[in-house]
């Protein structure tokens, strides 16, 4: 090109032709008035994904040793897989464990419950959803998310373990994310427990009879998930888990 474009640096890019602006960061910033779209564009998102993570890390850092319990919103108090969330978050709070959950309604609030009864520590990690939804009244600690990858990240780092209760896509999609880290070494010594047998077993046939027998998991993948009713039976292999992990080093997060 014979004809010079215009040009402008912006921190560590550069601009040329049209996409110059016609105003400089600083006027923006400055200007008391003006469009507010800017706040909805990447590179503002970044930063507020990273205040997230900071929010995030500052408001647990100070946690007990916690499991995390997952399970459906939309369960009502009157059922018998809510009365299992209650047994399992108070099981959790007896034998030492603060209880994470999204902070909702339904399986998510039974294990607050729980933890909040028995004396134990109740946390709850909110998403904004299209849809309004509180934190439940049996949270002691509450923080509220914008992005799901934020708030999985707390789920997983200050948790010595997960607990699935029946569920709907979102707790599928947490389980098995759960899952691939422990599969892939992500995550070591991390128990991953099933609650509710019944609800449980057609899902753990077709991982076995399915997804192994067709050679996409091997057949020890399906020892990293432990299947039971008995919310003793669930502490015990956390606690176990646990002290391998105590016994053999730093947890590898």
């Amino acid at each position: 090109m014979n004809h010079q474009r215009p040009e402008r640096r912006q921190g560590s890019s550069v601009v040329r032709g049209d996409l110059v602006p016609d105003s400089t960061y600083d006027q923006r910033l400055l200007d008391r008035k003006g469009p507010t779209h800017w706040l909805h564009e990447d590179p503002w998102r970044v930063l507020r994904i990273q205040s997230e993570f900071v929010e995030g890390f500052g408001a647990l850092a100070d946690l007990p040793p916690a499991v995390t319990v997952f399970g459906s919103a939309r369960t009502e108090a009157d059922t018998a897989d809510y009365e299992l969330g209650v047994r399992v978050g108070a099981a959790l709070a007896k034998a030492g464990y603060a209880v994470i959950t999204g902070g909702g309604p339904g399986l998510m609030e039974a294990a607050n419950r729980g933890a909040l009864e028995a004396g134990g520590v109740s946390v709850g990690l909110g998403i904004e959803l299209p849809h309004e939804q509180r934190l439940n009244d049996y949270v002691d600690l509450g923080v509220e998310f914008r992005y799901f990858f934020v708030r999985k990240t707390m789920f997983v780092k200050y948790a010595y373990g997960f607990v699935a209760l029946p569920g709907g896509f979102g707790t599928l999609d947490e389980l098995f994310e759960a899952l691939t880290l422990v599969q892939t070494r992500k995550v070591t010594s991390f128990p991953v427990i099933l609650m509710g047998t019944e609800f449980w077993a057609p899902l753990i046939g077709w991982l076995r009879d399915t997804l192994q027998r067709t050679g996409k998991i091997y057949s020890q993948d399906l020892d990293l998930v432990s299947l039971t009713d008995d919310p003793d039976e669930a502490v015990r292999v956390i606690v176990e888990a646990d002290r391998r992990r105590s016994d053999g080093g730093s947890r590898g997060k």
